[in-house]
């Protein structure tokens, strides 16, 4: 089933999440969810607050990104923690889901170390680099309550300001499903 993409401005955005058990209700159907509105909405990446939830919880599909090095890469992150962050940052033009029509670029570190969980409570902890490291930061800022519109400076933020207000009263334009900030 497609979900509705919370849009920018919704305090749901803006929430640490908390961890799941693997007794998290239809889970397996959570997942599936998340991957057909990802894909729907031409996106590599959904985290849970994105969907309206403030679970620990985001897929990744980096296939779409068209680089050989990411095809097949597609997992499942549950309870996610990155332990270290290394190397130079470097900028990167990013955009958002919940963010639509705008884009900017991002510093943001070259290397991660991350421990998750995966949709069968396996543990894992993986070092990731380049774009894929990206896109991971990325998803994981989310469930960390973050937006890419976070690390812009302040004048970037103040001439972005107009477009924000218009995301939060429903005027983008997209074509896939929403929901409108819940004040």
């Amino acid at each position: 089933m497609i979900l509705p993409i919370t849009q920018y401005g919704d305090p749901v955005l803006r929430k640490v999440c908390t961890p799941i058990t693997p007794e998290y209700p239809e889970l397996k159907k959570l997942i599936d969810d998340m991957f057909e509105t990802m894909y729907n909405a031409s996106g590599v990446g959904l985290a849970a607050p994105q969907v309206g939830l403030t679970i620990r919880m985001f897929v990744v599909d980096a296939e779409p990104m068209d680089e050989e090095n990411l095809k097949g890469f597609k997992k499942v992150f549950i309870n996610a923690q990155i332990i270290e962050e290394k190397g130079n940052k470097w900028a990167y033009n990013e955009g958002c889901l919940s963010i639509p029509g705008i884009r900017e670029d991002v510093n943001r570190k070259e290397e991660i170390t991350i421990e998750y969980v995966d949709e069968n409570f396996e543990p894992h902890k993986e070092v990731y680099n380049g774009k894929l490291a990206r896109v991971i930061q990325h998803e994981y800022d989310h469930i960390e309550g973050k937006l890419f519109v976070d690390y812009l400076s302040g004048l970037k933020r103040e001439m972005l300001k107009g477009r924000l207000s218009d995301i939060t009263k429903g005027r983008a334009d997209v074509d896939y499903k929403i929901r409108l900030p819940r004040r």
